[in-house]
């Protein structure tokens, strides 16, 4: 089959090199110019550098829409398929209809669950038993379309996002290998989503990662972990300072009090009040292990707390 690839940073490399790897042709590569966005600059393996070193012409774009010299020249590509991953913006209807066996499309999801952006760390956040990937032939809705194939791995107790993105990017190469063996036999029998299981997230930023502390511990621990390094880490201000939490887990001990109290040293850490309902003292707090402070130091918790009492906040 001849292809055309539409992809960006490592999801998108991740699947060009497979496409490379496969006995069919990629005629040409679409990705977007690099970005200065916080989520963009992290897992940025080039897909434009990949292809111009395998030969393969390279478009840059930000956006597919109101593009007639695009369209023109994915017509004389001739493909006879598309296949993207991690592309950000809207792909129209005259694009992704445009080869005879349509546009296959690979998210870092266990779709219908997770249609969007950041699906692992919301995942992560949600506690998912699962995260995965899923390769689907695209329609007009955001990944609605019909699932080729899906593969998951387990979340362990202590995983980070940054576990996740090593164990998920991995499984690109086999899913899309998978995907075009069965494209290319012919097959169109694919597994249509249960729209009635999907869920769709946004884009993450900033604001995301700010720690609110009537949140349960447990919460407040997977926001920790699925803000880990290289993501910009989880957040909350102490004495009118931001500091970053990038060490935590849940604590041994029940502790009562008013969400967001520096309270007391347990082991390597210090507890922090946690939950809406702390006062009834029946709640785990929050047990800070590391921080970074504002000019980039990093600390063990019992460093940087050397005295109890007073408060975390959500804002200066």
């Amino acid at each position: 089959m001849r292809i055309v690839m539409f992809g960006y940073q490592t999801w998108g490399h991740r699947t060009l090199r497979a496409l490379l790897e496969s006995e069919h042709e990629v005629v040409l590569v679409v990705t977007h110019p690099e970005s200065d966005h916080a989520y963009e600059r992290i897992w940025s393996d080039s897909v434009a550098g990949l292809a111009a070193d395998n030969g393969v012409d390279v478009l840059l774009r930000t956006r597919l829409d109101d593009d007639p010299g695009l369209l023109t020249r994915l017509k004389e590509a001739e493909p006879d398929l598309i296949v993207a991953n991690n592309w950000r913006t809207w792909i129209p209807p005259e694009i992704f209809t445009l080869p005879a066996k349509g546009t296959l499309n690979v998210h870092d999801s266990l779709l219908p669950a997770y249609a969007g952006f950041s699906p692992l760390i919301w995942a992560l956040i949600n506690g998912e038993e699962q995260v995965g990937v899923t390769a689907h032939m695209m329609d007009e809705e955001l990944d609605a379309g019909p699932i080729v194939t899906r593969r998951a791995v387990a979340v362990g107790p202590r995983d980070t996002a940054t576990d996740l993105f090593h164990a998920t990017v991995d499984l690109i190469g086999p899913v899309v290998a998978e995907s075009l063996d069965r494209i290319a036999s012919g097959r169109t029998d694919w597994t249509p989503q249960d729209r009635s299981k999907a869920s769709f997230f946004h884009k993450r930023s900033v604001e995301d990662g700010r720690i609110d502390w009537t949140w349960p511990a447990a919460d407040i621990d997977r926001l920790v972990r699925a803000q880990s390094d290289p993501y910009p880490s989880a957040y909350t201000f102490h004495r009118g300072r931001r500091l970053q939490v990038t060490g935590a887990s849940v604590s041994q001990g029940r502790y009562g009090g008013t969400p967001g109290r520096i309270f007391i040293r347990e082991g390597e850490g210090i507890v922090i009040v946690a939950g809406a309902g702390a006062r009834d003292g029946r709640h785990h707090g929050l047990l800070i292990e590391r921080v970074r402070t504002e000019d980039g130091t990093d600390l063990a918790a019992t460093e940087y707390f050397r005295t109890m009492g007073g408060y975390l906040t959500a804002h200066p």
